[in-house]
């Protein structure tokens, strides 16, 4: 699979709690599959998921960065150039110099912010958040959609996920990457 070396593209997926970001990015995967594009998925909330958390690095963003640098350098070395990118707010500007960090200076950040109402993301967690954090969960995900709706920059296309199939999202959310000339269904 080895191929010229040409600059790294990365789809970064991001949205609150609910909002479909990992599922939206496997479908985004199995639909590249089905045309034999080559690319990588990473689930960036495991990037830095330790307790507790380093005490010179508390909102573990060295140790994600950190680990997106290493296996990303795995994955460029087997010839991958796309990689999708699910995470919470992978897609505000402030994270765009982790990216270029970990996969070169070249790197094309493609920004997608899946939105969902209170409503759909209170189903969508009700039936993932069984634990003694459902609340919380549910209280972050409205912060972090406002935080996202403020601070996502004009580049982030806004893909609405209430009421829409898993698939359909998968498509508009691939139309913004142009890596592949049809979107197959």
């Amino acid at each position: 699979m080895k191929h010229p070396e040409a600059p790294a593209e990365v789809l970064l997926i991001g949205g609150r709690a609910g909002a479909g970001k990992s599922t939206v990015g496997r479908e985004v995967s199995a639909r590249l599959r089905a045309v034999s594009v080559p690319h990588a998925i990473i689930e960036g909330d495991f990037m830095g998921q330790v307790h507790p958390a380093p005490e010179a690095d508390p909102h573990r963003a060295h140790l994600t960065e950190a680990n997106l640098t290493a296996i990303w350098s795995n994955y460029s070395r087997l010839g991958y150039r796309r990689l999708i990118y699910t995470n919470t707010v992978s897609v505000l500007p402030e994270n765009a110099g982790m990216f270029i960090r970990a996969m070169g200076p070249d790197t094309r950040l493609i920004r997608v912010l899946l939105t969902a109402t209170d409503a759909t993301t209170g189903e969508r967690l009700a039936g993932r958040e069984l634990g003694s954090e459902r609340e919380q969960e549910l209280q972050n995900s409205a912060d972090k959609a406002r935080l996202l709706d403020e601070r996502a920059s004009a580049d982030t296309v806004r893909v609405a996920t209430d009421g829409r199939s898993v698939p359909d999202i998968a498509v508009d959310v691939l139309a913004a990457t142009g890596w592949v000339a049809e979107i197959p269904s």
